[in-house]
């Protein structure tokens, strides 16, 4: 509008007669007067899988009859925006709150990262020019929830886990913790993080998040504490009688995060590795105290030392048979002395295994060769309480059980 227009109308103004003030208003602006869409609020971050909903009111002049409301997510100038509320993906979800008089609202449910648009909202009237369109829109932005924590935290110390998102949620809603997919509700509060004191080893796992009311949970970050073994122990297999040949695994247990690094001790000497040491095909020269140590990245510590007995085997029952046989053909003593070593041997060995153990007469054991005389009756005080199994290589010859012609031989 040009300034000699405008002052032509100012002066007109002054010389006709004087108009309600209404009435002028009502002159400037027409074509636009009354029209409008308003937003609130006009951008909006949602948490995925939520509902979102996006307030709206709209006006239009005096005189207009509302024919068709919608929204859309395309204002292009040339093209005809679609209505949402006719496209498949989103008739299911989305669902008017208005009315068409003045309120405009919509919800949207289980939003995702592709429901990212601006929104508008459309209104036609009757009248052939009476379309409106809302534009700028609401932005809507969806976001997910991501657990911020270190990897690993030393027992004792202090810990935060931060909740985050990639924009500030407009859902003023309360956080909730997870570990190990189990609810901590004495650690529910109003803001984004969780804060771990003098953290144990209890406390290691995988966390994860959420919004109160809320069915998105963030992914699980694995949170591990560091500690030093507490105790270190050492456990031998098979236990109890180890005889010379067979095979032991000694064992050492040493709770510890990271793992510690094992090392073996006979004595004080270095003898292997790893958390498992094993000997095949022991002997007498492995008997001995044995520990372990665990070292971890903030010290060592030692086990109490283990003892590992090996017994004795003595010969087979056929070999005893045998030198019996002929120690008696040659004189009697020679056989019986035999028999006597390989006997006393063997329990000298248990007796060191069960010192200070009382005796039990259940209990699987040998009696020694009582030597009443140097003659060939000498094996009738010859005894056992409870003979082994045929197959044990330290079986005993008990004269009176063994073959008619051996017996015959031996007592000639």
């Amino acid at each position: 509008m040009s300034f000699n227009t405008i002052y032509f109308l100012l002066m007109s103004v002054r010389m006709a007669p004087r108009l309600p003030l209404i009435f002028l208003l009502m002159i400037q602006g027409v074509s636009s007067a009354g029209w409008g869409v308003s937003y609130s609020p006009s951008h909006i971050c949602a948490l995925k899988d939520s509902s979102v909903i996006m307030n709206c009111t709209y006006t239009y002049p005096t005189g207009h009859q509302i024919r068709k409301v919608f929204w859309t997510n395309n204002h292009k100038k040339g093209e005809e925006s679609p209505d949402l509320s006719e496209d498949p993906e989103y008739s299911q979800r989305l669902q008017y709150l208005g009315d068409k008089q003045q309120n405009c609202t919509i919800r949207l449910s289980h939003v995702t990262q592709k429901d990212e648009h601006m929104y508008y909202f459309k209104f036609i009237t009757y009248s052939s020019d009476g379309k409106w369109t809302g534009y700028p829109g609401v932005t809507l932005t969806v976001t997910d929830l991501q657990v911020e924590s270190p990897e690993r935290v030393t027992e004792g110390h202090n810990v935060r886990l931060t909740c985050k998102s990639s924009c500030a949620l407009t859902d003023r809603a309360t956080f909730i913790w997870y570990r190990n997919s189990q609810p901590l509700t004495e650690r529910r509060d109003g803001n984004n993080q969780l804060l771990l004191q003098s953290v144990r080893r209890e406390d290691a796992g995988r966390y994860s998040c959420a919004l109160h009311g809320h069915t998105y949970i963030s992914p699980a970050v694995q949170l591990s504490v560091m500690y030093p073994p507490k105790s270190v122990s050492v456990s031998i297999s098979p236990c109890c009688e180890i005889v010379e040949g067979d095979s032991v695994t000694l064992n050492c247990s040493s709770d510890s995060n990271p793992p510690a690094e094992i090392t073996w001790f006979k004595g004080e000497t270095f003898v292997g590795s790893g958390r498992i040491y094993s000997i095949s095909k022991i002997s007498s020269d492995h008997s001995g105290e044995y520990k372990c140590k665990s070292r971890y990245e903030h010290g060592e510590k030692y086990s109490d030392a283990e003892t590992l007995n090996v017994l004795f085997r003595c010969f087979s029952s056929v070999a005893v048979a045998v030198a019996a046989a002929v120690g008696v053909l040659l004189g009697g003593a020679s056989g019986a002395f035999v028999m006597y070593i390989c006997l006393n041997k063997r329990m000298n060995r248990r007796s060191a295994m069960k010192e200070s153990a009382i005796s039990d007469p259940n209990e699987d054991t040998y009696t020694a060769l009582e030597l009443k005389s140097m003659t060939s009756d000498l094996y009738d005080t010859l005894s056992t309480v409870h003979p082994r199994p045929p197959g044990d290589s330290c079986r005993t010859l008990d004269p009176k059980h063994e073959s008619p012609s051996i017996n015959r031989k031996m007592l000639q």
